[in-house]
Protein backbone atom coordinates (compact mmCIF):
# COMPACT_ATOMS: atom_id res chain seq x y z
CA UNK A 1 0.00 0.00 0.00
CA UNK A 2 1.20 3.52 -0.69
CA UNK A 3 2.48 5.37 2.33
CA UNK A 4 -0.08 7.23 4.41
CA UNK A 5 0.49 10.84 5.31
CA UNK A 6 2.56 11.01 8.48
CA UNK A 7 0.42 13.70 10.06
CA UNK A 8 -3.22 14.68 9.89
CA UNK A 9 -4.88 17.98 10.77
CA UNK A 10 -6.16 18.19 14.33
CA UNK A 11 -9.53 16.51 14.77
CA UNK A 12 -9.31 14.80 11.36
CA UNK A 13 -9.41 11.00 11.24
CA UNK A 14 -8.05 9.10 8.24
CA UNK A 15 -10.64 8.33 5.59
CA UNK A 16 -12.27 4.93 5.94
CA UNK A 17 -11.34 2.39 3.30
CA UNK A 18 -14.90 2.09 2.00
CA UNK A 19 -15.10 5.89 1.71
CA UNK A 20 -11.89 5.95 -0.32
CA UNK A 21 -13.18 3.19 -2.56
CA UNK A 22 -16.45 5.07 -3.15
CA UNK A 23 -14.44 8.15 -4.14
CA UNK A 24 -12.42 6.02 -6.58
CA UNK A 25 -15.64 4.75 -8.15
CA UNK A 26 -16.86 8.34 -8.52
CA UNK A 27 -13.56 9.24 -10.13
CA UNK A 28 -13.94 6.44 -12.69
CA UNK A 29 -17.52 7.48 -13.42
CA UNK A 30 -16.74 11.16 -13.95
CA UNK A 31 -13.66 10.44 -16.04
CA UNK A 32 -15.55 8.00 -18.25
CA UNK A 33 -19.07 9.38 -18.08
CA UNK A 34 -19.21 9.68 -21.84
CA UNK A 35 -18.63 5.95 -22.35
CA UNK A 36 -20.49 4.66 -19.31
CA UNK A 37 -23.62 6.81 -19.56
CA UNK A 38 -23.93 8.84 -22.72
CA UNK A 39 -22.76 6.22 -25.24
CA UNK A 40 -25.51 3.71 -24.27
CA UNK A 41 -28.10 6.49 -24.14
CA UNK A 42 -27.09 7.77 -27.58
CA UNK A 43 -27.20 4.20 -28.94
CA UNK A 44 -30.70 3.78 -27.53
CA UNK A 45 -31.72 7.12 -29.02
CA UNK A 46 -30.44 6.06 -32.44
CA UNK A 47 -32.46 2.85 -32.12
CA UNK A 48 -35.61 4.86 -31.39
CA UNK A 49 -34.88 7.28 -34.22
CA UNK A 50 -34.53 4.41 -36.70
CA UNK A 51 -37.77 2.91 -35.38
CA UNK A 52 -39.56 6.22 -35.85
CA UNK A 53 -38.20 6.52 -39.40
CA UNK A 54 -39.33 2.97 -40.18
CA UNK A 55 -42.84 3.73 -38.88
CA UNK A 56 -43.01 6.91 -40.96
CA UNK A 57 -41.93 5.04 -44.09
CA UNK A 58 -44.48 2.30 -43.37
CA UNK A 59 -47.19 4.94 -42.90
CA UNK A 60 -46.34 6.71 -46.15
CA UNK A 61 -46.22 3.47 -48.13
CA UNK A 62 -49.48 2.31 -46.55
CA UNK A 63 -51.30 5.49 -47.49
CA UNK A 64 -50.01 5.26 -51.03
CA UNK A 65 -51.33 1.71 -51.28
CA UNK A 66 -54.84 2.96 -50.43
CA UNK A 67 -57.78 0.74 -49.55
CA UNK A 68 -57.22 -3.01 -49.77
CA UNK A 69 -59.22 -6.16 -49.12
CA UNK A 70 -57.72 -8.94 -47.00
CA UNK A 71 -58.95 -12.39 -46.00
CA UNK A 72 -59.14 -13.10 -42.26
CA UNK A 73 -60.53 -16.52 -41.26
CA UNK A 74 -62.47 -16.76 -44.50
CA UNK A 75 -64.02 -13.30 -44.12
CA UNK A 76 -63.21 -10.49 -46.55
CA UNK A 77 -62.37 -7.23 -44.74
CA UNK A 78 -61.92 -3.87 -46.45
CA UNK A 79 -59.28 -1.75 -44.78
CA UNK A 80 -57.97 1.70 -45.53
CA UNK A 81 -54.20 1.19 -45.33
CA UNK A 82 -54.46 -0.54 -41.91
CA UNK A 83 -57.34 -0.85 -39.46
CA UNK A 84 -55.95 -2.55 -36.37
CA UNK A 85 -59.27 -2.32 -34.57
CA UNK A 86 -60.93 -4.66 -37.06
CA UNK A 87 -57.93 -6.96 -37.20
CA UNK A 88 -57.93 -7.32 -33.42
CA UNK A 89 -61.43 -8.78 -33.47
CA UNK A 90 -60.20 -11.75 -35.52
CA UNK A 91 -57.07 -12.62 -33.55
CA UNK A 92 -57.19 -16.18 -32.24
CA UNK A 93 -55.13 -17.83 -29.45
CA UNK A 94 -52.39 -18.95 -31.83
CA UNK A 95 -52.06 -15.51 -33.41
CA UNK A 96 -52.06 -13.91 -29.95
CA UNK A 97 -49.20 -16.16 -28.86
CA UNK A 98 -47.13 -15.25 -31.91
CA UNK A 99 -47.97 -11.58 -31.35
CA UNK A 100 -46.69 -11.79 -27.76
CA UNK A 101 -43.42 -13.44 -28.82
CA UNK A 102 -43.00 -10.91 -31.63
CA UNK A 103 -43.44 -7.97 -29.25
CA UNK A 104 -40.99 -9.45 -26.72
CA UNK A 105 -38.44 -10.06 -29.47
CA UNK A 106 -38.88 -6.49 -30.73
CA UNK A 107 -38.38 -5.15 -27.20
CA UNK A 108 -35.16 -7.12 -26.79
CA UNK A 109 -33.86 -6.01 -30.16
CA UNK A 110 -34.64 -2.37 -29.41
CA UNK A 111 -32.96 -2.56 -25.99
CA UNK A 112 -29.90 -4.40 -27.32
CA UNK A 113 -28.29 -1.27 -28.78
CA UNK A 114 -26.97 0.09 -25.44
CA UNK A 115 -25.50 -3.34 -24.62
CA UNK A 116 -23.74 -3.62 -27.98
CA UNK A 117 -22.10 -0.25 -27.40
CA UNK A 118 -21.28 -1.30 -23.85
CA UNK A 119 -19.14 -4.18 -25.14
CA UNK A 120 -16.91 -1.79 -27.11
CA UNK A 121 -16.80 0.72 -24.26
CA UNK A 122 -15.68 -1.88 -21.71
CA UNK A 123 -13.03 -3.35 -24.02
CA UNK A 124 -11.25 -0.05 -24.59
CA UNK A 125 -11.87 1.20 -21.05
CA UNK A 126 -10.09 -1.80 -19.53
CA UNK A 127 -7.36 -1.66 -22.14
CA UNK A 128 -6.49 1.94 -21.30
CA UNK A 129 -7.37 1.96 -17.60
CA UNK A 130 -3.80 1.47 -16.33
CA UNK A 131 -1.81 2.26 -19.47
CA UNK A 132 -3.15 5.79 -19.97
CA UNK A 133 -2.28 6.90 -16.45
CA UNK A 134 1.30 5.77 -16.98
CA UNK A 135 1.45 7.40 -20.39
CA UNK A 136 0.27 10.83 -19.19
CA UNK A 137 2.18 10.40 -15.88
CA UNK A 138 -0.96 11.01 -13.82
CA UNK A 139 -0.07 7.77 -12.02
CA UNK A 140 2.58 9.75 -10.12
CA UNK A 141 -0.11 11.97 -8.66
CA UNK A 142 -2.39 9.09 -7.70
CA UNK A 143 0.47 7.18 -6.11
CA UNK A 144 1.23 10.21 -3.95
CA UNK A 145 -2.21 9.90 -2.36
CA UNK A 146 -3.06 7.47 0.46
CA UNK A 147 -4.55 5.00 -2.02
CA UNK A 148 -3.33 1.47 -2.49
CA UNK A 149 -2.73 -0.14 -5.87
CA UNK A 150 -5.25 -2.81 -4.89
CA UNK A 151 -7.98 -0.23 -4.27
CA UNK A 152 -7.24 1.57 -7.52
CA UNK A 153 -7.29 -1.53 -9.71
CA UNK A 154 -10.35 -3.01 -7.98
CA UNK A 155 -12.23 0.27 -8.47
CA UNK A 156 -11.65 -0.12 -12.19
CA UNK A 157 -12.79 -3.75 -12.05
CA UNK A 158 -16.01 -2.82 -10.23
CA UNK A 159 -16.61 0.07 -12.63
CA UNK A 160 -16.28 -2.28 -15.61
CA UNK A 161 -18.25 -5.20 -14.21
CA UNK A 162 -21.04 -3.50 -12.24
CA UNK A 163 -21.25 0.27 -12.70
CA UNK A 164 -21.09 0.38 -16.51
CA UNK A 165 -23.47 -2.60 -17.02
CA UNK A 166 -25.95 -1.10 -14.55
CA UNK A 167 -25.96 2.20 -16.45
CA UNK A 168 -26.28 0.40 -19.79
CA UNK A 169 -29.18 -1.62 -18.40
CA UNK A 170 -30.90 1.60 -17.34
CA UNK A 171 -30.37 3.00 -20.84
CA UNK A 172 -31.76 -0.24 -22.33
CA UNK A 173 -34.87 0.01 -20.13
CA UNK A 174 -35.45 3.63 -21.20
CA UNK A 175 -35.04 2.55 -24.83
CA UNK A 176 -37.46 -0.34 -24.34
CA UNK A 177 -40.24 1.88 -22.99
CA UNK A 178 -39.52 4.52 -25.63
CA UNK A 179 -40.02 1.81 -28.25
CA UNK A 180 -43.29 0.81 -26.60
CA UNK A 181 -44.53 4.41 -26.71
CA UNK A 182 -43.69 4.71 -30.41
CA UNK A 183 -45.48 1.48 -31.26
CA UNK A 184 -48.44 2.49 -29.08
CA UNK A 185 -48.76 5.78 -30.94
CA UNK A 186 -48.71 3.90 -34.26
CA UNK A 187 -51.40 1.51 -33.02
CA UNK A 188 -53.60 4.41 -31.84
CA UNK A 189 -53.17 6.12 -35.19
CA UNK A 190 -54.70 3.08 -36.87
CA UNK A 191 -57.64 2.54 -34.56
CA UNK A 192 -56.11 -0.11 -32.34
CA UNK A 193 -55.94 -0.46 -28.58
CA UNK A 194 -52.29 -0.32 -27.38
CA UNK A 195 -53.16 -2.09 -24.13
CA UNK A 196 -54.70 -4.98 -26.04
CA UNK A 197 -52.19 -5.15 -28.89
CA UNK A 198 -48.89 -4.04 -27.31
CA UNK A 199 -48.75 -3.71 -23.53
CA UNK A 200 -50.97 -6.69 -22.77
CA UNK A 201 -49.35 -9.33 -25.01
CA UNK A 202 -45.84 -8.05 -24.33
CA UNK A 203 -43.95 -8.53 -21.08
CA UNK A 204 -41.92 -5.34 -20.60
CA UNK A 205 -41.80 -5.52 -16.79
CA UNK A 206 -40.74 -9.16 -16.88
CA UNK A 207 -37.99 -8.38 -19.38
CA UNK A 208 -36.83 -5.45 -17.25
CA UNK A 209 -36.55 -7.70 -14.21
CA UNK A 210 -34.64 -10.29 -16.21
CA UNK A 211 -32.18 -7.72 -17.56
CA UNK A 212 -31.48 -6.42 -14.06
CA UNK A 213 -31.14 -9.94 -12.66
CA UNK A 214 -28.58 -10.81 -15.34
CA UNK A 215 -26.11 -8.10 -14.25
CA UNK A 216 -24.29 -10.24 -11.62
CA UNK A 217 -23.95 -13.15 -14.07
CA UNK A 218 -22.62 -10.79 -16.74
CA UNK A 219 -20.16 -9.33 -14.22
CA UNK A 220 -18.73 -12.73 -13.36
CA UNK A 221 -18.67 -13.90 -16.96
CA UNK A 222 -16.65 -10.92 -18.22
CA UNK A 223 -13.87 -11.28 -15.62
CA UNK A 224 -11.45 -13.16 -17.96
CA UNK A 225 -11.55 -10.35 -20.52
CA UNK A 226 -11.44 -7.62 -17.86
CA UNK A 227 -8.50 -9.30 -16.14
CA UNK A 228 -6.59 -9.89 -19.37
CA UNK A 229 -7.06 -6.34 -20.65
CA UNK A 230 -6.08 -4.82 -17.29
CA UNK A 231 -3.01 -7.06 -17.21
CA UNK A 232 -2.00 -5.86 -20.69
CA UNK A 233 -2.80 -2.29 -19.70
CA UNK A 234 -0.49 -2.47 -16.68
CA UNK A 235 2.28 -4.37 -18.46
CA UNK A 236 2.59 -2.95 -21.99
CA UNK A 237 4.96 -0.03 -22.42
CA UNK A 238 3.38 0.80 -25.79
CA UNK A 239 0.57 -0.38 -28.08
CA UNK A 240 -1.44 -2.36 -25.50
CA UNK A 241 -4.14 -3.08 -28.10
CA UNK A 242 -1.75 -5.06 -30.28
CA UNK A 243 -0.37 -7.01 -27.32
CA UNK A 244 -3.87 -7.81 -26.05
CA UNK A 245 -5.02 -9.09 -29.44
CA UNK A 246 -1.91 -10.74 -30.83
CA UNK A 247 -0.85 -12.84 -27.83
CA UNK A 248 -4.12 -14.86 -27.66
CA UNK A 249 -4.31 -15.12 -31.45
CA UNK A 250 -0.73 -16.35 -31.82
CA UNK A 251 -1.29 -18.78 -28.94
CA UNK A 252 -4.36 -20.12 -30.73
CA UNK A 253 -2.46 -20.48 -34.01
CA UNK A 254 0.39 -22.28 -32.25
CA UNK A 255 -2.04 -24.67 -30.56
CA UNK A 256 -3.80 -25.31 -33.87
CA UNK A 257 -0.70 -25.81 -36.02
CA UNK A 258 0.96 -28.24 -33.64
CA UNK A 259 -2.31 -29.84 -32.50
CA UNK A 260 -1.30 -29.45 -28.87
CA UNK A 261 -4.81 -30.09 -27.53
CA UNK A 262 -4.72 -33.63 -28.91
CA UNK A 263 -2.49 -34.52 -25.96
CA UNK A 264 -5.51 -33.76 -23.73
CA UNK A 265 -7.94 -35.58 -26.05
CA UNK A 266 -9.45 -32.24 -27.09
CA UNK A 267 -9.83 -30.38 -30.37
CA UNK A 268 -8.13 -27.08 -31.11
CA UNK A 269 -11.54 -25.45 -31.28
CA UNK A 270 -11.83 -26.01 -27.51
CA UNK A 271 -8.86 -23.68 -26.97
CA UNK A 272 -10.27 -21.03 -29.29
CA UNK A 273 -13.68 -21.13 -27.60
CA UNK A 274 -12.65 -21.44 -23.95
CA UNK A 275 -9.39 -19.49 -23.89
CA UNK A 276 -9.03 -17.10 -26.83
CA UNK A 277 -12.70 -16.11 -27.04
CA UNK A 278 -13.04 -15.79 -23.26
CA UNK A 279 -9.95 -13.57 -23.07
CA UNK A 280 -11.11 -11.22 -25.82
CA UNK A 281 -14.89 -11.32 -26.14
CA UNK A 282 -16.42 -12.04 -22.73
CA UNK A 283 -17.40 -8.37 -22.37
CA UNK A 284 -19.73 -8.77 -25.35
CA UNK A 285 -23.37 -8.96 -24.23
CA UNK A 286 -25.13 -12.32 -24.00
CA UNK A 287 -21.97 -14.37 -24.58
CA UNK A 288 -22.74 -16.03 -21.25
CA UNK A 289 -25.78 -17.76 -22.74
CA UNK A 290 -25.18 -21.49 -23.11
CA UNK A 291 -25.76 -22.30 -26.78
CA UNK A 292 -26.41 -25.97 -26.05
CA UNK A 293 -29.14 -25.03 -23.59
CA UNK A 294 -30.75 -22.63 -26.08
CA UNK A 295 -30.79 -25.28 -28.79
CA UNK A 296 -32.47 -27.72 -26.40
CA UNK A 297 -35.24 -25.26 -25.56
CA UNK A 298 -38.64 -25.31 -27.24
CA UNK A 299 -38.41 -22.12 -29.26
CA UNK A 300 -41.91 -22.73 -30.67
CA UNK A 301 -43.55 -22.94 -27.25
CA UNK A 302 -45.43 -20.09 -25.58
CA UNK A 303 -43.22 -17.39 -24.15
CA UNK A 304 -40.14 -18.72 -25.98
CA UNK A 305 -38.42 -15.34 -26.04
CA UNK A 306 -39.00 -14.67 -22.33
CA UNK A 307 -37.76 -18.15 -21.44
CA UNK A 308 -34.31 -17.28 -22.79
CA UNK A 309 -33.88 -14.77 -19.97
CA UNK A 310 -35.93 -16.20 -17.13
CA UNK A 311 -34.20 -16.50 -13.77
CA UNK A 312 -33.70 -20.24 -14.08
CA UNK A 313 -31.94 -19.89 -17.43
CA UNK A 314 -29.87 -16.90 -16.35
CA UNK A 315 -28.67 -18.27 -13.03
CA UNK A 316 -28.10 -21.79 -14.32
CA UNK A 317 -24.95 -20.29 -15.83
CA UNK A 318 -23.61 -20.07 -12.27
CA UNK A 319 -23.54 -23.87 -12.20
CA UNK A 320 -21.15 -24.19 -15.15
CA UNK A 321 -17.43 -24.83 -14.87
CA UNK A 322 -16.82 -22.42 -17.76
CA UNK A 323 -17.96 -19.48 -15.68
CA UNK A 324 -16.02 -20.31 -12.52
CA UNK A 325 -12.86 -21.29 -14.38
CA UNK A 326 -13.05 -17.88 -16.02
CA UNK A 327 -13.59 -16.20 -12.66
CA UNK A 328 -10.46 -17.86 -11.24
CA UNK A 329 -8.40 -16.96 -14.32
CA UNK A 330 -9.72 -13.39 -14.31
CA UNK A 331 -8.97 -12.96 -10.59
CA UNK A 332 -5.41 -14.22 -11.14
CA UNK A 333 -4.84 -11.73 -13.96
CA UNK A 334 -6.33 -8.89 -11.88
CA UNK A 335 -3.90 -9.80 -9.09
CA UNK A 336 -1.09 -9.62 -11.65
CA UNK A 337 -2.30 -6.20 -12.80
CA UNK A 338 -2.22 -4.96 -9.18
CA UNK A 339 1.34 -6.22 -8.75
CA UNK A 340 2.49 -4.70 -12.04
CA UNK A 341 0.95 -1.32 -11.27
CA UNK A 342 2.99 -1.21 -8.09
CA UNK A 343 6.29 -1.79 -9.87
CA UNK A 344 5.83 -0.96 -13.57
CA UNK A 345 7.69 1.94 -15.13
CA UNK A 346 5.99 4.77 -17.00
CA UNK A 347 4.72 4.02 -20.48
CA UNK A 348 6.56 5.33 -23.51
Amino acid sequence: MNAQASTLPAGKAPAHQTHRFALLLKREYWEHKGGFLWAPLVAGGISLLLTLMALIVAEVMGRRAGAQTINVDGERIMINALDLGKLTQHIGPEEARHLADGIDLSLLMASSWPFIVLGFVLFFYCLGALYDERKDRSVLFWKSLPLSDRETVLSKVVSATLVAPALATAAAIVTMFGFLLLISAFVLLHGGNPVQLVWGPGSPLTLVGQLVAAIPVYALWMLPTVGWLLLCSSWARSKPFLWAIMIPLFAGLFITWFDVMQAFDLRSTWFWKNVVARMLFSVAPLTWLDVARIEAMDMDGPGAIRSLFDLRSVYSTLLTTQLWAGVVAGAAMIFGAIHLRRHRELAE
